[in-house]
């Protein structure tokens, strides 16, 4: 034997190198070759021998000559191989069965079939799959007219033939399928199903001598014959997937490695292969795979390199020679789109290695120039390609049709990389089959069919999808007419005999086993059928045919066809996934295996560069809006080259495909903004809040900017007109269909929103466009279809998909009749063909697998039916042929799909085929669009209560968005309450609500979360129609006249003074610009569980410090002024955000002394609606304030203003009061304000819209000034209160004749006998500017009176009333409702505790009088303090009244009573008691608001809205109790009305049954039930009812609803015992228990709510799957036929799917929590809690995880001035119960409070992300806890940046704890989308962190 140079692995590529070049050099080319076999082929005729060294063997005359292999032997076998054949035939003559085990591809299996030829030996070959079954290798049942019979399969025949039976794949067969054959293997012996039985030949023979032939055929026994053999081939399972031999098979076999041919014999193959080729580049190439193959590179986890595709490679390389050899390896070995980065590298490094990185230098083709069909052989064409400046010319395949030449059709743009792609593509079409790699909407197919069309050659497309069988791919079973069962050929088949180019697309989905059926005709060009018909190549006919003299008619009845030598696959995929361990379908599987790999040259189909993708764009759409289209391409780019999951899942959305539809739509509407159809695209409305995020940051930074929404003004309605259906501004003709039965018809209410989707979807059916619909539950999807279809009066088709709907049933639906099976249309076949409308509902259900059969009907218009028929769209390609349906052209698809994601936890139907499909989000209507669908739906429901359902239902959905809650609640949920209170109006809404939510009754967290909800909208769910607690009313004492007051206007100088007034303009300085900031208002309902006065309460968003100093309103905007720091508010009444502007920087603190600013609020109207003026009373200063634009502006009022005040009050200084400057605003909305300083003695008039300022000097010293009509106003003098009237003209203009006249006021009173006389005057607190209606003045003095009147306040008075005042100058009477005592003399005895609370006695008059009238109610209010209220009266002796923070009191005249409603506490109180004590004697302000209600807002900021008057209390408490419902307490009876047939006869009262018992019926009893004529209860016809006491008098409902005392009292206790017992246990104390309880309860929600995400995560990774084969479940469709001819294993059924053979272990995610436990932490915690909402968010992450430790790993580390990686919880010891945990947050407590200062976030980041990188998880998350002040430590944000993105395979988060000013806003803006968060509420962070989970984490859970 010739003695091998053995080869150790690295050293055999130096050492062959060294040989190489030496011998090279010596021997020259043919030296290097040594051809010294010492084995002799005698290669002989039948009856001769063959002699392999020296074993021979004896050849025999084959029976069925056709099954021997031909043209297997190469003319120089390799010395390896005829080792290998020699191995064989030792084993052939000992009687062995072999198996050959090695790495995957062609060469054991040709090595078996040489020597099958040299051995002239007959072959059975079966490829075997996970789909075959017993009957694919004994026997399989035909039917045969009538009767079934069995016909011997494979294994049978050759057992009985005497052939070799060639087992391949035995790794793919299930596992109990081979074990059929464990007997037949070892003994020779097998009982078969028809009762025969195969029996060894030596024992058959023993029994021949004995008996005779017939015998033995008479007892079924056939005799096995001893040349059978069996050959299996099979993969070394541990290395590569599969499932393990079992072993009592593997120990029947003999096995011999057959591994890759040695260097030297494949060197010699190659050189043969390419003779003019560099000897060196040949052997380098060489040396690249044999050392991809060592083993050190499997350890790499590099896949083999596919040496036996090394022959085609040298083949295109020698008519080539210029090409690059990188370029030829990565089309062998593809390891750009199939490696991860260090994989890469790993290659890169073995090129360069040797010499073989030489891809830039070598040219590319850049282009095919010509193609033409070759001379004399039809099946061939000439192209000729441009290779840098050569054209060279070389012969490939070409098909049947005519050739085309590349042009750019309209369908069809050329790009340069797509020319020079199907330049390559043609290099690699003359040597191999093809496969495409590109991601989905890159053009692959589109690609593929112009190549195709180039050659000349018929596309055969067919879909692959993930349960494909080997079935599917080859044969298919039908029955004939006769109901004989036969087999179909699939398109596959049809298209090999045909020479069609196949296009396989998908081959990423489908089964790795099912593909492997196929290799032997990639390969080998060989294929075997289920029948028996085998496929040959074409050579390899011809070949057999000149061997055997035959006729193509004779092969073709012993079922031997030619493949046709143009034949060529084409195949299509998605790229792999890189490095994912888990095999989860979500993202896709690693499927290109090395078995694979040796089936195809992979060319990878890159997206387009922007500028070829721009040029495609315009030259398939000239019309498209160039800029648009610019943006669009700069968005997709941006995307496509951000390497985060992420943005590739977004860029993914935003496919070629998905752009060119865009632009399509642009270039038809180009008003539509881009950011719409992006948003359309991508679905952002569904995207998870993070991805949402990014695409907009990614929106914003292409600076595509949508309009500012613009409020839909447009007319959405929709109109058919003279056939024409017109949908807001789109037009579109009615359909006239055949079928009108098949329009749909549904209940429509037109709403705007809905509207504006079906003109969305009307602009894309107008393109030709099949339409997806994805949304959540309830939300209108089938109505918005069935609506649009019956505007446009198109015929649907309905199918409605789930779990199990199979590709079968998609398409057909099988069915038996007398014996012969008939397929039933389905409905996307009926549509297809008749050109309806097909409506997919609940397309998410069905596996996405099934569901992507829709790719190629929506693409190609090309489908395959199970029967063998296909649906093609081009009408020329189905003339002719009879098994075409050609689709109509009307035909449409309109898909339904629940939008992705938990809770629906359907399959992402969007992320499989969403760019197929034009897509629409459709969402619940906005609330002015629901609310006037609901009206339509409920005309005569309320429509406060409407709007209650819709806030309400708004809220929730908006918290379903967040995450907040998982339940989506939509519009049906609504519709459906209001049709109930539409039929039934007198339940109460609290009950009809329930229908919804008694689903959630049983879920403690999400009750609390829905009852908190709908109280805030007022749904008083739990309330009772009895709980209505208004305030206690008291008389008011009798009205009496008490004076007089006269106007003096006589001749006489002193008594009518003119005062001189002067104009000037006024000064303006400004605007600055401050922010104007929005929070949101919380506005809460307050009449939920009982009726009050009060309305509404929401909190304003101050901080403790700040005081409240003025509240005004006007219309319903509420303004409220602070005054530590000054800012103002402004909120509307029923709005739901606040508005405020901080005016800090106008009202800086002055140095000396303390200041105390004050100021007042003047809203002005007119023009300047929405703008304030705002007043300071120290120091004067007006400014005008703009809420909407945040413009400030100073007026300067007098010219002396200017000097700074240099007298700074001494803080030690003059206790007395400094007077103050005051503004009279009455008429602010006339904008015109007055000014006055008190004790002065001028007055300032400013006009805003004039900008003048009148100044007005009078003769006397001001106290106060009233604005008692626009042009009469009555001052009070400041010594002795003596009333003046100033008149003025009513528009003050420069003349001078019009001057003010001031007249004296002289008070007389009428005795009263309290001896009270004119001197005391008293102080006037509030005179309305405006008179009292005429009924309301009437009805207060008890008698008609007509006459002008005003108003008044005081002290002493509950109201006085002035009548004639202010015009009639006669003496005017003065009717007053006097007080008992004097308010200001109130002892203050009682209220000693409130007195405490604000810090002693008020010292000195307070700034605000508090005292309001409402005209039109006849009220007039004031807020007094509790210690002027008479707290006796209100309140029995026995109560102890409520601790408040004032009492409105309110003085009702026309109802002569007063009440008292108690004001709640204020939550916080201003710790500047003394300054808030200036403010106003109690702890609110009060302020009117509109004409019956006051607003009051309390020292805490917090304001509710009073309803005060009568009527509008009475209203609202009708409308109140309606909505609860009224339920009279009554027992609810059943009554059945019996139609008795008897007329009634005059009604009587009946007998009296001396035994009273019941009687039901019967016409004679009194007291029945039920009966007629008499009297009694619920029948018909009586006198009156009856009840004679049979229905026992019932417990009220409520009590008997209410659980025992003692129960609930045991209930409690026994919580309280296991409680303390779980204490004990865990060694806990109460106080620990109680700290831990208050972190644990601050997340319980978000706790709750992931925890209800990751189960039903688990559940949907268990869910279940179909298994086929089985001989027990339900009816496979697929199986009919088996059915029918009586196999056993025709059914399937789910279970829990074990994981594909080989597929690595799940491992668990890895997660690390970074917080921050530094200084800082425990610093600011006082100001923002941040140190304990981080302890929340460690507890919500050790409490959510718990028990999931088996898929998610975490630990938690913390970072702070003494390091970056300081330890809580290790991976390993992850805290189990309470008090562990709770150890855990002390520690980080305590750690903050002692550690050194200084910041580690970069170094902690850049650590964790580090450490988690090495660890092996399936995927890493570090989630960064910090505060921002990162600028402080000089770290710039843009180095966080970098290390949060610097490992790709960890996703890094960060969230940053509010910080001063807006740091963290800035931060965030540098930082990359979707991975920083700003929590500038502290109580976001575990709502954030709950984001990060479900948006990312559990994705892929």
């Amino acid at each position: 034997m010739y003695s091998q140079i053995s080869w150790n692995r690295t050293a055999a590529v130096i050492a062959s190198r060294r040989i190489r070049n030496i011998l090279g050099s010596v021997l020259g080319r043919d030296g290097w070759i040594w051809r010294t076999h010492e084995v002799r082929l005698i290669n002989t005729s039948s009856g001769d021998t063959v002699n392999i060294g020296e074993v021979s063997y004896k050849v025999k005359t084959p029976q069925n000559p056709e099954l021997v292999p031909v043209k297997h032997i190469s003319d120089s076998l390799p010395q390896t191989v005829a080792q290998h054949l020699r191995w064989i035939m030792q084993k052939d003559l000992l009687g062995q069965d072999v198996f050959l085990i090695g790495p995957p591809g062609p060469l054991r299996r040709s090595i078996a079939m040489q020597y099958l030829e040299l051995t002239k030996r007959e072959v059975e070959y079966v490829a075997l799959s996970r789909d075959t079954t017993e009957t694919d290798l004994k026997q399989r049942r035909e039917i045969r007219s009538g009767t079934a019979f069995y016909i011997d399969q494979c294994a049978v025949r050759a057992a009985t033939q005497g052939r070799v039976l060639i087992l391949e794949g035995l790794e793919k067969a299930e596992r109990n399928v081979l074990p059929v054959l464990n007997n037949l293997l070892e003994n020779r012996e097998m009982q078969l199903e028809d009762g025969r039985f195969l029996m060894a030949a030596e024992r058959y023979d023993k029994l021949l001598q004995e008996h005779s032939k017939e015998e033995l055929d008479s007892w079924k026994i056939v005799r096995v014959s001893e040349d059978f053999r069996v050959i299996a081939l099979g993969l070394p399972v541990p290395k590569y997937k599969g499932n393990p031999l079992d072993p009592p098979l593997r120990s029947r076999f003999q096995s011999r490695d057959i591994h890759y041919l040695p260097f030297k014999d494949q060197l010699e193959l190659l050189y043969a292969a390419g003779p003019n080729l560099p000897a060196e580049r040949v052997s380098q190439l060489l040396s690249l795979a044999t050392t991809l193959c060592s083993q050190e590179s499997s350890k790499l986890g590099l896949p083999d390199f596919p040496v036996d595709n090394l022959l085609p490679a040298v083949h295109v390389l020698s008519t080539f020679p210029k090409m690059s050899s990188q370029q030829l390896v990565s089309r062998l070995y593809p390891y750009t789109s199939m490696l991860t980065k260090e994989g890469r590298a790993a290659v890169e490094g073995v090129l360069s290695r040797f010499e073989l990185l030489d891809g830039p230098s070598q040219p590319a083709p850049s282009a095919v120039l010509t193609v033409s069909s070759t001379r004399g052989n039809s099946g061939l064409a000439d192209v000729k390609l441009r290779v840098a400046d050569k054209d060279i010319t070389f012969q490939v395949p070409a098909g049947t049709k005519e050739l085309g030449l590349p042009t750019s059709g309209h369908t069809f743009i050329g790009t340069p990389s797509h020319s020079q792609l199907i330049a390559e593509m043609m290099q690699s079409h003359m040597a191999k089959d093809m496969c495409l790699i590109g991601p989905k909407g890159c053009g692959k197919s589109v690609i593929a069919r112009e190549f195709a069309a180039m050659l000349g050659y018929s596309i055969e497309p067919i879909m692959l999808y993930q349960d494909m069988t080997a079935r599917d791919l080859l044969q298919q079973r039908y029955t004939l007419p006769n109901g004989d069962t036969a087999w179909r050929p699939s398109p596959l088949v049809t298209a090999a005999i045909e020479g069609k180019l196949l296009l396989l697309d998908g081959i990423h989905r489908v089964n790795l086993g099912t593909l492997a059926m196929l290799s032997r005709l990639l390969h080998d060009r060989e294929l075997d059928l289920f029948d028996g018909t085998r496929l040959l190549r074409w050579d390899k006919y011809q070949e057999l045919k000149e061997q055997l003299q035959f006729s193509d008619q004779q092969l073709q009845e012993r079922s031997v066809l030619p493949i046709h030598p143009s034949f060529r696959v084409l195949a299509l995929a998605e790229p792999p996934a890189v490095g994912v361990s888990t095999s989860s379908s979500i993202r896709g599987q690693q499927w290109l295996s090395p078995e694979l790999l040796t089936m195809f040259l992979y060319h990878s189909v890159s997206p387009l560069a922007r500028a070829e993708e721009m040029g495609l764009i315009q030259g398939l759409m000239p019309a498209v809006p160039k800029e648009a289209a610019e943006n669009l391409l700069h968005l997709a780019h941006s995307l496509r080259q951000t390497n985060t999951p992420t943005a590739q899942s977004l860029a993914s959305s935003l496919s070629t495909r998905q752009l060119l539809r865009i632009c399509r739509r642009l270039s038809r509407y180009p008003e539509e903004s881009v950011t719409h159809a992006v948003n359309k695209a991508c679905l952002s409305r569904f995207l998870p809040s993070l991805a949402r995020g990014s695409l907009e940051k990614s929106l914003t930074s292409c600076c595509i900017q949508d309009p500012p929404d613009v409020p839909e003004t447009r007319d959405l309605s929709c109109v058919v007109k003279d056939g024409v259906l017109t949908i807001g501004s789109v037009s579109a003709p009615v359909y006239k269909p055949n079928e009108k039965i098949k329009v749909p018809d549904v209940l429509f209410y037109d709403n705007p929103q809905h509207m504006m989707v079906m003109e969305d979807m009307l602009k894309d059916f107008l393109l030709g466009e099949h339409l997806l619909l994805v949304g959540n539950q309830g939300v209108g999807k089938n109505k918005i279809v069935d609506r649009f279809l019956h505007l446009l009066n198109r015929p649907r088709e309905y199918l409605q998909l789930h779990r199990d709907t199979t590709v079968q049933t998609l398409t057909l639906q099988p069915s038996v009749r007398n014996g012969i099976i008939i397929y039933e249309d389905s409905p996307l076949v009926k549509a297809a063909k008749l050109g309806h409308i097909l409506v997919i509902d609940e397309a998410d259900k069905a596996p996405t697998n099934v569901t992507c059969i829709l790719k190629t009907l929506v693409e190609s218009g090309e489908m395959i039916l199970a029967d063998g028929r296909r649906i093609v769209s081009d009408p020329r390609e189905a003339a002719g042929k009879p098994n075409t349906i050609v689709m109509h052209r009307d035909f449409r698809m309109l898909v339904l799909a629940n939008r992705p994601g938990f809770p629906f936890l359907g399959n992402d139907f969007f992320g499989a085929l969403g760019d197929i499909f034009s897509c629409h989000a459709v969402d619940n209507p906005k609330p002015q669009a629901e609310l006037a669908m609901l009206k339509q739906y409920g005309p005569d429901v309320p429509e406060a209560t409407l709007q209650k359902l819709v806030a309400a239902f708004g809220e929730l959905r908006s918290m379903a968005d967040q995450g907040t809650i998982t339940y989506p609640y939509s519009t049906r949920e609504v519709v459906n309450i209001v049709k109930h209170l539409q039929k039934f109006p007198n339940e109460g809404l609290p009950n009809v609500v329930r229908n919804v939510f008694d689903f959630d009754s049983y879920n403690q967290d999400m009750r609390e979360v829905l009852i908190e909800t709908l109280h805030k909208h007022g749904i008083p769910i739990g309330a009772k129609p009895t709980s209505v607690h208004l305030a206690e009313e008291l008389p008011l004492p009798e009205v009496k006249m008490t004076g007089y007051w006269t106007v003096n206007q006589g001749g006489s100088s002193h008594r009518k003074l003119l005062c001189p007034n002067e104009s000037h303009p006024i000064d303006i300085k400004g605007p600055v610009f401050l922010r104007v900031q929005s929070y949101p208002g919380n506005r809460q309902e307050s009449r939920v569980m009982s009726f009050t006065e009060e309305k509404a309460h929401w909190q304003i968003p101050i901080n403790d410090v700040n005081i409240i100093c003025d509240v005004t309103a006007k219309d319903d905007t509420i303004y409220v002024a602070t005054c530590n720091p000054v800012s103002l508010y402004s909120m509307k009444q029923h709005g739901d955000t606040i508005q405020c502007m901080e005016l800090y920087d106008v009202f800086p603190r002055t140095l000396s002394g303390v200041w105390q600013p004050f100021v007042s609020v003047a809203p002005l109207g007119g023009p300047l609606d929405g703008q304030v003026v705002l007043h300071e009373e120290q120091c004067d200063t007006v400014l005008h304030l703009d809420l909407a634009t945040g413009a400030v502006r100073r007026l300067i009022l007098s010219l002396d203003d200017e000097q700074p005040v240099t007298r700074a009050p001494n803080w030690w200084g003059s206790k007395e009061q400094q007077a103050g400057h005051k503004m009279c605003h009455d008429f602010s909305h006339k904008n015109w304000l007055v000014f006055y300083k008190e004790g002065s003695s001028q007055l300032k008039v400013l006009d805003v819209l004039e900008g003048q300022v009148h100044s007005i000097s009078l003769p006397i010293n001001l106290k106060s000034v009233f604005l008692v009509a626009e042009d009469r106003w009555l001052l009070v003098e400041s010594s002795t209160n003596a009333k003046f009237l100033l008149t003025k003209p009513m528009h003050m203009a420069a003349e001078d004749s019009a001057v003010c006249q001031l007249h004296s006021i002289s008070e007389d009173s009428v005795s009263l006998g309290h001896g009270a006389t004119s001197g005391e005057r008293s102080a006037v607190q509030m005179l309305s500017n405006q008179e009292l209606p005429n009924e309301n003045l009437s009805a207060a003095l008890g008698q008609k009176i007509v006459s002008p009147n005003r108003i008044l306040a005081d002290s002493g008075s509950f109201a006085r009333i002035v009548v004639g005042f202010p015009e009639l100058m006669s003496p005017n009477e003065v009717y007053s409702f006097q007080r008992q005592v004097d308010l200001p003399v109130t002892q203050s005895g009682e209220s000693g505790s409130h007195m405490f609370l604000r810090g002693g006695l008020r010292s000195s008059a307070v700034k605000r009088q508090n005292c309001v009238s409402l005209l039109s109610a006849n009220q007039v209010i004031r807020a007094l303090p509790p210690n002027k209220v008479p707290l006796k009266d209100i309140y029995p002796k026995d109560v102890t009244p409520p601790m408040t923070a004032a009492y409105l009191e309110v003085a009702d005249l026309s109802s002569k009573k007063v009440k008292y409603i108690p004001v709640p506490r204020s939550m916080t109180v201003s710790p500047y008691t003394n300054w808030l004590s200036k403010v106003s004697e109690s702890d609110v302000l009060v302020a009117a608001l509109g004409s019956g209600s006051v607003v009051t807002v309390d020292m805490g900021g917090h304001a509710r809205v009073w309803e005060t008057s009568l009527d509008t209390l009475q209203r609202s408490l009708m409308e109140w109790r309606n909505m609860i419902g009224v339920d009279d307490g009554r027992p609810v009876q059943i009554t059945v009305q019996k139609e008795s047939g008897m007329d009634v006869s005059a009604p009587k009262h009946g007998k009296i049954d001396p035994m009273n018992a019941p009687h039901v019926g019967g016409n004679q009893w009194a007291g029945g039930t039920g009966g007629r004529d008499t009297a009694g209860l619920g029948g018909k016809g009586g006198p009156y009812r009856l009840d004679a006491g049979h229905n026992v008098y019932q417990v009220s409902q409520a009590e008997k609803d209410a659980v025992p005392e003692e129960v609930r009292r045991a209930a409690r206790e026994m919580g309280e015992k296991a409680f303390k017992a779980r204490l004990k246990e865990i060694d806990m104390s109460e106080y620990d228990a109680a700290t831990y309880e208050h972190f644990s309860n601050a997340v319980r929600r978000q706790v709750q709510s992931l925890r209800i995400i990751l189960d039903s995560l688990q559940a949907k990774g268990k869910e279940r799957q179909w298994l086929k084969n089985q001989s027990l479940g339900e009816l496979d469709d697929a199986k009919i036929i088996d059915g029918l001819v009586g196999e056993k294993s025709i059914y399937k059924r789910r279970a829990e799917l074990d994981p594909e053979p080989g597929s690595p272990q799940q491992k668990p995610k890895r997660l690390r929590l970074l917080v921050d436990v530094s200084g800082s932490m425990y610093r600011f915690n006082g100001v923002d809690g941040r140190l304990e909402r981080s302890m929340e968010a460690v507890c919500m992450v050790m409490e959510a995880l718990e028990n999931y430790e088996h898929k998610f790993k975490y630990d938690i580390v913390g970072h702070s001035g003494d390091g970056c990686d300081i330890e809580l919880v290790r991976v390993d010891k992850v805290p189990k119960n309470n008090k562990q945990r709770l150890k855990v947050i002390k520690t980080m407590h305590a750690h903050a409070q002692f550690c050194m200062s200084g910041d580690y976030t970069l170094e902690g980041t850049d650590t964790s992300i580090k450490h988690l990188a090495q660890e092996e998880a399936d995927e890493h998350f570090v989630v960064v806890l910090s505060d921002a002040n990162l600028e402080r430590y000089g770290i710039q944000p843009e180095r966080f940046a970098q290390v949060l993105t610097s490992d790709p395979q960890v996703n890094a988060f960060a969230i940053f704890i509010g910080s001063l000013g807006d740091q963290a806003e800035r931060l965030q803006r540098t930082l990359p989308a979707g991975r920083s968060f700003v929590a500038m509420d502290t109580k976001k962070i575990p709502q954030i962190l709950q984001q990060i989970f479900t948006s990312t984490m559990l994705s892929s859970a």
